[in-house]
């Protein structure tokens, strides 16, 4: 750094000391967090915006301001305070698989609740610097360092990739059948001929899509399938490293 060069401030949340309460009485920045969680899980990241936040608080902006600096800041807490609803357990007499697969479900389940999660993990600053993400990263760390990983961060780094990547589509899927207005059964059955029509020529889509407008097909079940299968195999590629 040249020299009388000033070290700018890190850009994060929790890299700065907690703003001072406001004056007006009931409002917090664990009340803004809350509203705003309750607000992207029913309208999404598009519709957030201070203004409109601190219209749903009865507030002014500049009094969300006293706790929250900017947006980027408050989509940091709130990542972080939705991760505390990921659910890691130790490794129990089954061993390490059994744990890692339940804390991806939990993963999963977070991320469905609140659709906008997994694709903002990636825009969220240094969100992974909040105390309810680091006690999930610390929890599967220990999971994996019991398990005799070598690298555990690697670990973590695979199962998370995964669970998001896989959250990411089903979220964005089923917000479209939210906007139908109509049931996952009823869109899907709705959709099929479209999707067939679309598939001719390609024979392994076809028999897919014709086993998606049969009666007895459950398109909650066959996502749940889904997320199982790649999820095992990539514990099956996981399990290699371990030494021995």
């Amino acid at each position: 750094m040249a020299a009388g060069q000033k070290t700018q401030p890190v850009p994060s949340v929790w890299a700065r000391r907690a703003a001072r309460e406001a004056e007006q009485p009931g409002l917090s920045q664990d009340a803004i967090v809350r509203e705003a969680i309750a607000m992207l899980d029913a309208e999404g990241i598009e519709a957030l915006s201070m203004r409109k936040l601190a219209a749903r608080l009865n507030a002014g902006a500049t009094s969300l301001y006293r706790h929250v600096a900017t947006k980027d800041e408050l989509m940091e807490l709130a990542v972080d305070e939705v991760f505390a609803e990921v659910v890691v357990t130790p490794a129990g007499p089954g061993g390490w698989r059994p744990a890692a697969t339940a804390a991806a479900g939990s993963f999963r389940a977070t991320a469905l609740r609140h659709p906008w999660l997994s694709s903002v993990l990636g825009q969220a600053g240094l969100a992974y610097l909040g105390p309810n993400l680091m006690d999930f990263s610390n929890r599967l760390g220990s999971l994996f360092i019991e398990a005799g990983f070598p690298s555990p961060t690697r670990a973590i780094d695979a199962l998370c990739g995964y669970v998001i990547g896989m959250a990411t589509s089903e979220a964005a899927w089923l917000t479209t059948v939210a906007k139908s207005g109509e049931s996952e059964a009823e869109f899907v059955a709705r959709l099929m001929p479209t999707a067939r029509q679309a598939a001719e020529g390609h024979e392994h889509l076809t028999d897919a899509y014709a086993e998606a407008a049969t009666d007895v097909f459950d398109p909650v079940a066959a996502r749940e399938d889904k997320f199982t299968y790649g999820l095992e195999a990539m514990l099956d590629g996981l399990a290699l490293r371990i030494p021995g």
